[in-house]
C-alpha cells in the first residue's frame, strides 16, 4: 500500500489535558497572589493521536517545541480581547507537557471560568501555537518522538512555538483536552530581544487599559478587512477566521485556496479547461504588476479569467504557495520565515511520485521565467536601437568563428560564348569573420522580498535584465564601430579628412561626403553605384544635420549677416539624420564629436553585422532556486550576440577637420 503525505495542514489538533483550579479560591481584584485561582494541566501526553482533519495519526515532538518564556497568556477562546491570567510554569519531561498559573486578570471572563469550573462545568483548554516543521512517516518506516518509536504512517510535527493557551467550552475530540491551533495569529505584547510573544508577570491598570484599547483598535480592522476579503461569501469561513485571529494576509490566501479547484493543484478557469494554471497564475500577476498593454502578450479571455479568479492582487507569496501546494506541499499557506525555504524545494521540484501520477503540477520557474522575459522584453525595447540604422543582422548557430565573403565578387553578367557556356561567377577574396559571445546578469529576489510580497522588486528585472542587456549591446557596437582605423581607410576610398569636410550650414562639406562616396569602387575598380541614404552624427552635429535635411535655403556666404548669399539647399530631404550618443562619448576610444558618415540603406548593403545566436534577437531570463546558503529565488539573463564590420563600401568616414 502506497501512502502520500496529507494535501493540506488541518488548523489545530487536540490534546488530552487536564484542568485543576485552587479549592476556595476567590477573584477579587487588588487582593495577592495568593487568592487568585489557580489552574493546573497535563498538556500532552506525547503519544500518537487520531485527530479529526487529518489522515494520519499526528506526534508532537515535544524537544521541538520552543516556549518562548514561561509567562504565557491565558484567554478565553483564543481572543486577544479576552485575556484572564498568565502562566507561571511550563515543564516539558518524561514525554510530556504540562502548564500551571494563575488567572490574574479580573473581570467577567476569568469569574465566567471560575464559576463555570466550580459548578462541574468541564472546560478544556487550546494551545495557541505555530507549527513551524513537520514530517511525514511513510508506512513502514519507523521513527522516535518523545521518548518512544512510532510507525508509520503517521505526522510528526517536529517543530513548533507555543504561544498561548485559551480555556475553550468544547475541544477537537471531545473529552477534557487541549486543542493546538498551528496558525494561530498572536496579537499579544511582543518581547523587544526575541521578537516573541511574551506576557509580563504583571501589568498596572493604565498599561491594561492602554492594552485593550489598542488590541480593539487593531482587532476593529483586522475584522474589517476579513469581511472586505470575503465580501459576504463563504460566510462559514469568514466567521471561523474572525474568530480565530487569522490577519489579512491570511484570510487572502485561505481565500484564493477555496476559491481553486480541488487538489492536488489548479487545473483551469471557471470559465473553462482552455487555459493551464500556470497561463491563470502567470496572467494574474502580470495585471498585479500593471504590465504595460498586457493585451500583446495574453488573450483577452485569458486576462478576463485571471483577474476574475485572482484579481488584481495576486503577488509572490501567494504564486509560491500554488506552485508548492501543486507539487505535494502541505505546509501552512501562510509562507514565512519558518516554512519560506520548504515551499520553495516544492515549488521548484516535482516529487517523483507526482510525476509519474499524471496529476497537475505548477512550475513555478516556469511562471516567473515567462512574466520576466515579458518585462525584459519591454525594457530592452525601449534602450537605443540607432545600431538598427547601419548594421545587417546575421544569425550563427554556436559560438564559433564564422567567416563570410564581401560582397565584392565577380558577379557582373559576362556575354555568353559561342558555345553557350555560362560562366561561373567567383566569391570575393576579401572576407571577415563574425562570432557570437555570451554575455549575462544575475540577481536575486531574496526570501524577505517574497514574505512581503514586494512585487515592486521585479522592477530589478526591467533595470538590470532589460535595459542592461540593450546598454550592453549598443557599448559592445559602439565600442566596436568607433574602433575603424583599419576599416575607413584613404586606401579604399572610405575616408575622407581635411578642412574642407567639416559639417556646415553651407553645405560644402557635405558635397565632398557625397563626391567621395559616389567614387568609391571595387578593389578590381569596378563601381558599384548607388547613393547614400543615411547621415550619421554626434549630438553636436545634430541641428546642422537636422538643417540640411529639413531646409529649403543655405547661407553659402560669409557668417556676417552683410556676406550671407541664401541659396536652394539641394540637399533637402535627401540623408536622413541620425543622431548617436556613443559617437563622442570621452569613455570610447575613437570617439569625436566633429567627424560624420554617410551610409547606404543597411538592407543593401552594411558596414557592420550584428550575430545572434540561433537568430534570436533579444535577451532570456531564467528563474532558479537560490543557492544553498541563500534563501529566495534567483533571475539570470543572458543574451548571445557578436558585432563585426562587415562591408566597406557600405558607407565613409568623413574625419570633419584636417
Amino acid at each position: 500500500m502506497t501512502t502520500k503525505p496529507p494535501e493540506t495542514l488541518p488548523e489545530r489538533f487536540s490534546l488530552t489535558a487536564e484542568l485543576q483550579f485552587g479549592a476556595g479560591d476567590t477573584l477579587a481584584a487588588g487582593e495577592g497572589a495568593a487568592a487568585l485561582p489557580k489552574f493546573s494541566m497535563i498538556a500532552y501526553t506525547g503519544g500518537a493521536m487520531r485527530l479529526e482533519g487529518w489522515k494520519y495519526p499526528v506526534v508532537v515532538d515535544l524537544a521541538g517545541m520552543a516556549i518562548p518564556s514561561q509567562s504565557r497568556p491565558i484567554r478565553v477562546g483564543h481572543n486577544s480581547d479576552r485575556l484572564v491570567g498568565h502562566t507561571h510554569a511550563i515543564a516539558q519531561g518524561d514525554g510530556r507537557l504540562t502548564a500551571s498559573g494563575v488567572l490574574s486578570i479580573p473581570g467577567p471572563d476569568a469569574e465566567r471560568v471560575v464559576a463555570g469550573s466550580r459548578n462541574g462545568f468541564p472546560w478544556q483548554a487550546s494551545i495557541g501555537a505555530k507549527v513551524e516543521q513537520h514530517e511525514f512517516i511513510k508506512e513502514g518506516q519507523v521513527a522516535a518522538a518523545n521518548g518512544r518509536e512510532f510507525a508509520g504512517p503517521l505526522v510528526i510535527i517536529r517543530k513548533s512555538t507555543l504561544g498561548e493557551i485559551s480555556f475553550v467550552d468544547l475541544g477537537a475530540d471531545g473529552n477534557t483536552s487541549a486543542s493546538v491551533a498551528a496558525q494561530a495569529q498572536e496579537k499579544s505584547i511582543m518581547n523587544p530581544t526575541t521578537g516573541s510573544p511574551s506576557m509580563p508577570e504583571a501589568l498596572d491598570a493604565a498599561d491594561m487599559v492602554r492594552s485593550l484599547r489598542t488590541a480593539a483598535a487593531s482587532e476593529t480592522k483586522r475584522i474589517a478587512a476579513i469581511r472586505r476579503i470575503f465580501a459576504g461569501q463563504r460566510g462559514d469561513i469568514e466567521s471561523r477566521a474572525i474568530e480565530e485571529g487569522w490577519d489579512e494576509t491570511r484570510a487572502e490566501l485561505e481565500k484564493l485556496r477555496l476559491d481553486r479547484p480541488a487538489a492536488p493543484g489548479i487545473a483551469a478557469s471557471r470559465a473553462g479547461d482552455r487555459y493551464p494554471a500556470e497561463r491563470l497564475i502567470e496572467a494574474a500577476m502580470a495585471l498585479s504588476r500593471n504590465i504595460a498593454q498586457p493585451e500583446r502578450h495574453y488573450a483577452a479571455d485569458l486576462l478576463q479569467a485571471a483577474e476574475d479568479r485572482f484579481g488584481r492582487r495576486l503577488k509572490i507569496r501567494h504564486a509560491v504557495y500554488l506552485a508548492a501546494q501543486a507539487n505535494g506541499y502541505s505546509g501552512s499557506p501562510y509562507i514565512d520565515a519558518s516554512n519560506i525555504r520548504e515551499a520553495l524545494h516544492y515549488a521548484w521540484s516535482v516529487p517523483l511520485a507526482v510525476q509519474g501520477a499524471g496529476t497537475s503540477t505548477l512550475s513555478l520557474p516556469a511562471i516567473l521565467s515567462n512574466l520576466a522575459n515579458k518585462e525584459l522584453l519591454d525594457a530592452y525595447r525601449e534602450g537605443d536601437q540607432t545600431w538598427r540604422e547601419i548594421a545587417v543582422v546575421r544569425s550563427v548557430s554556436d559560438f564559433k568563428t564564422v567567416t563570410s565573403h564581401r560582397l565584392l565578387d565577380d558577379m557582373e553578367y559576362e556575354e555568353l560564348a559561342p558555345d553557350g557556356e555560362i560562366k561561373h561567377g567567383k566569391l570575393s577574396e576579401e572576407t571577415y569573420t563574425r562570432q557570437a559571445k555570451t554575455y549575462g546578469k544575475m540577481f536575486s529576489l531574496t526570501r524577505d522580498k517574497i514574505i512581503d510580497d514586494d512585487l515592486s522588486a521585479l522592477d530589478e528585472i526591467r533595470e538590470r535584465l532589460g535595459a542592461g542587456a540593450a546598454r550592453k549591446l549598443n557599448n559592445v557596437f559602439w565600442k566596436t564601430f568607433l574602433d575603424n582605423g583599419s576599416f575607413f581607410t584613404s586606401g579604399r576610398g572610405n575616408f575622407i579628412s581635411g578642412a574642407g569636410t567639416a559639417l556646415d550650414l553651407d553645405g560644402a562639406g557635405l558635397q565632398a561626403g557625397i563626391l567621395a562616396f559616389r567614387k568609391l569602387r571595387t578593389p578590381d575598380k569596378k563601381r558599384i553605384g548607388g547613393v547614400p541614404t543615411i547621415l550619421l552624427v554626434p549630438p553636436e552635429l545634430q541641428f546642422i544635420a537636422q538643417r540640411l535635411f529639413q531646409s529649403t535655403m543655405v547661407n553659402t556666404g560669409g557668417a556676417s549677416a552683410k556676406d550671407s548669399v541664401p541659396s536652394d539647399n539641394i540637399h533637402a530631404g535627401k540623408y536622413r539624420p541620425v543622431v548617436c550618443d556613443w559617437l563622442s562619448d570621452a569613455e570610447l576610444a575613437g570617439n569625436s564629436a566633429k567627424a560624420w558618415y554617410l551610409f547606404r540603406d543597411a538592407g543593401v548593403l552594411a558596414s557592420l553585422a550584428v550575430s545572434f545566436l540561433d537568430g534570436v534577437q533579444t535577451p532570456t531570463v531564467e528563474a532558479t532556486d537560490a543557492d544553498f546558503n541563500k534563501l529566495g529565488i534567483q533571475f539570470r539573463g543572458y543574451f548571445d550576440f557578436g558585432v563585426d564590420f562587415a562591408e566597406p563600401l557600405a558607407g565613409i568616414k568623413v574625419k570633419g577637420e584636417a
